[in-house]
């Protein structure tokens, strides 16, 4: 381990097909949800568009239909307070965590940490330079856990890149002592099967439960066998995290055949991403449920034991859902809004050639009681802004806005930026507001924009892949009873009952 130290209307009119690589060209074509192979989270590779979709971009730029490379635009209720360029750590700007007045940053490279207690001038306490892909990131006390989900030579915060193929290859958790901010101490690590994309926690007084989500089994993986549909557990006492330890692996899909149960995927359902593990988990703990966004499946369960977690139902949608990403509960805990992840995120999904439900939120009522509840579709929701051809764009991480009788949400979506939507009609979701900056190529598809945007003690906070982290603050009579709410910490995955 290393430590380092004005709103605008406007139309949008583009949608033309994008022809930069065969990926765009296979998320174009007519017909049902089409995904890239096991897509997730993965920043986009720079390709070239044609000719012609380059020279549109830059009309409507010239246009005001979409703002300017780089140019910072939004609504009237939303400002924005100020960014923190990346420094030490150069790789991609992952997710989110927050605790006291501190916010946790995860990079492909490690982590940040910033001192966030005045929010117009957030201040950089320390870098963890610690690489292994995603650095999907949380906190519980003076635990840090961060994903590892990308083959290295060992467990070590110097370790290299390795193929999965060999036996000796590492992937999986690691868990910090931050008890000195400035300091962390990298104290334990946990190998699991298929790495961890992602994880979340459901914390206890004694220990803290880590539900890893991982995929994307193969044969020749000596640690990432199929089948692979489930989840791995970890236990980690608080008082001995070096003792972590998996104390599990329940199958949430169970099912005959090599690769057990869950969404077959193509060519049973074109365009559809198999069901080999979940993508990532929500639960809420005051309730004891959660919500799985498992790649061809959305899943309600309980975690009654969270041990043994045990699923309630089970939904798919073949026709505009590609990969289920994520999984946010309104307060009430009798809707789920899923994220579908068409083209991994590293795709221009937002124009109006793909259309308002693919790479949308699913708007789901829980409706019953117990073990006999159903997740119920009632409808997408989409930001109603067209972006370029050379803007990866499409539905990503976002948090509850917490207001006492209404569903109101802060998400991100990558180029597309951050948008604030109202879904207490269920049935018709709408945005209050937004921000987003301008393509960063209006000749080339390039990976970039908001990753995680999370509503956090009367403020927002944005990690943005390239541009840093933004602090954004919303001024609206729908949203202004929620600067009233506080939490001493947060991790959005694990969801707090904001109103006990």
């Amino acid at each position: 381990m290393t430590l380092l130290n004005n709103h605008r209307t406007r139309r949008r009119r583009l949608g033309v097909v994008a022809t930069a690589a065969g990926l765009l060209a296979a998320l174009l074509t007519a017909g049902p949800a089409v995904a890239t192979p096991d897509p997730g989270d993965t920043p986009a590779t720079p390709e070239k568009v044609s000719k012609s979709d380059a020279a549109e971009a830059r009309a409507a730029i010239a246009n005001g239909e979409i703002p300017g490379k780089d140019e910072i635009v939004h609504s009237d209720n939303i400002k924005h307070l100020g960014n923190i360029p990346k420094d030490a750590l150069p790789g991609t700007n992952s997710d989110l965590a927050f605790q006291g007045k501190y916010a946790y940053a995860g990079n492909y490279d490690g982590f940040r940490i910033f001192d966030i207690s005045n929010p117009k001038a957030p201040k950089t306490v320390s870098q963890v330079l610690c690489p292994g892909s995603q650095n999907d990131i949380s906190v519980s006390g003076n635990l840090l856990f961060l994903s590892t989900d990308s083959s290295r030579s060992d467990s070590s915060c110097n370790s290299t890149t390795q193929p999965a193929t060999e036996k000796s290859s590492w992937e999986g958790m690691k868990v910090f002592d931050i008890s000195d901010k400035a300091n962390p101490k990298y104290v334990a690590a946990v190998e699991t099967a298929c790495g961890s994309h992602t994880h979340t926690l459901v914390p206890e007084r004694k220990d803290v439960y880590v539900y890893v989500s991982s995929y994307s089994p193969s044969a020749t993986f000596p640690d990432c066998q199929p089948p692979h549909d489930g989840i791995s557990v970890i236990k980690v006492p608080r008082k001995a995290p070096q003792k972590a330890a998996v104390v599990g692996f329940p199958v949430l899909f169970p099912g005959e055949g090599p690769d057990g149960g869950g969404n077959p995927g193509s060519p049973t359902n074109p365009g559809v991403s198999k069901t080999t593990g979940c993508h990532d988990i929500t639960v809420l703990p005051s309730k004891d449920l959660a919500a799985g966004a498992c790649m061809g499946d959305g899943i309600l369960f309980s975690i009654k034991d969270p041990e043994n977690p045990k699923v309630i139902d089970q939904v798919e949608d073949n026709v505009n859902f590609a990969f289920w990403h994520s999984a946010t509960f309104n307060q009430k805990a009798n809707k789920v809004v899923f994220t579908d992840e068409l083209g991994g995120g590293g795709a221009a999904t937002c124009n109006a050639e793909i259309g308002p439900n693919r790479g949308a939120d699913g708007i789901y009522e829980i409706v019953g009681k117990g073990d006999k509840r159903k997740l119920v579709f009632k409808s997408y929701y989409k930001i109603p802004r067209h972006q370029a051809d050379t803007e990866n764009c499409v539905a990503h991480n976002g948090s509850l806005i917490p207001v006492k009788g209404k569903d109101i949400m802060v998400q991100a979506w990558y180029q597309g930026g951050v948008s604030v939507w109202d879904f207490t009609n269920s049935s018709k979701p709408k945005e209050i507001g937004y921000f987003e900056r301008g393509p960063l190529s209006t000749d080339t598809l390039t990976g970039g924009g908001s990753w995680s945007a999370y509503y956090y003690n009367g403020y927002i906070y944005s990690n943005d892949m390239v541009k840093g982290f933004d602090v954004l603050k919303i001024s609206d009579k729908r949203t202004d009873p929620a600067k009233r709410v506080r939490v001493p910490e947060l991790n959005v995955q694990t969801q707090p009952d904001y109103f006990d």
